[in-house]
């Protein structure tokens, strides 16, 4: 039989959205994403891997699809997180090969512990925007990360951070859209984010990724051993470049480091060409 669209997948009763696009017979690109967006943002990234032949299965991960929303921080740690994408590449029934993964932001986080803990179902790796774990951790305590993820620490907090947000969208959307589209959204892709955390019902869950991070000992993560591609932007605001410099002493394979100039946080949608120049060559054989 050959292979099949995939809408959707299932694991521990709960039910992920999915969009799977490009020749069915390509070689599959898993595309991670991360906050506060949805598999949205591949939008402009997924076509031009298309017409390169590559086939991408774009989640809505745990929490941000309407039927998989566990309730309770420790439902939202990075091994849970790494299982739900591990389910999806078993539904895709790719009789063994192994997929190239893409993530951003979160997703390059939940993209760093899979291609760690299960490098036989990994080809390649592409991290934009967020560093290896154990990079960012140490970064955190030897550098000004600290104060950049100032907000990491705010949303470990119960409940405020919910009510502060909804009063942000509820009492000043223009200014918070603006913000967003001075940081590089359009105003379509702002609009569409900033609505999508305040009314969709996933702004607890989304916010739980976080208040999980007390549950993943990034020490514990072993070397990544698959090719790997890591993507940094120096006009990020919330990622500094002592953990993206720290990456390289934890991939064993063969690494390249490429830094996007005058490029902001958002990068699938900010560098779109240059991320699809980048992975061509990195996807081949």
């Amino acid at each position: 039989m050959g292979a099949e669209r995939i809408t959707s997948f299932a694991r521990g009763g709960w039910v992920f959205d999915v969009v799977d696009g490009g020749p069915l017979d390509g070689d599959v690109v898993v595309l991670l994403h991360g906050f506060p967006q949805t598999s949205s943002s591949w939008d402009r990234l997924a076509p031009l891997l298309h017409a390169a032949g590559y086939r991408t299965l774009a989640p809505d991960q745990r929490g941000y699809s309407p039927r998989a929303r566990p309730r309770g921080r420790f439902a939202y740690r990075l091994s849970e997180l790494v299982a739900d994408v591990v389910a999806l590449i078993e539904e895709a029934r790719l009789g063994g090969r192994k997929v190239h993964v893409v993530g951003h932001d979160w997703g390059a986080a939940v993209a760093w512990t899979l291609a760690a803990t299960r490098p036989d179902l990994v080809a390649t790796l592409t991290a934009l925007s967020v560093p290896h774990p154990a990079a960012f951790m140490r970064a955190l305590f030897t550098s000004r990360q600290a104060l950049m993820s100032w907000y990491m620490f705010f949303f470990q907090l119960p409940w405020l951070p919910e009510v502060a947000l909804r009063t942000l969208h509820r009492r000043a959307r223009p200014r918070l859209i603006a913000g967003l589209v001075r940081s590089g959204k359009t105003e379509a892709e702002a609009t569409r984010d900033a609505d999508f955390l305040a009314h969709s019902g996933a702004l607890t869950p989304a916010l739980n990724w976080y208040r999980a991070m007390p549950f993943n000992p990034p020490g514990r993560l072993a070397p990544v051993t698959v090719p790997t591609l890591y993507v940094w932007s120096d006009a990020d605001p919330a990622l500094g470049p002592k953990a993206a410099t720290l990456t390289r002493h934890h991939v064993t394979a063969p690494y390249t480091f490429h830094i996007l100039p005058n490029t902001g946080h958002w990068i699938p949608e900010q560098a779109t060409p240059e991320v699809a120049t980048l992975l061509t060559p990195h996807l081949t054989p």
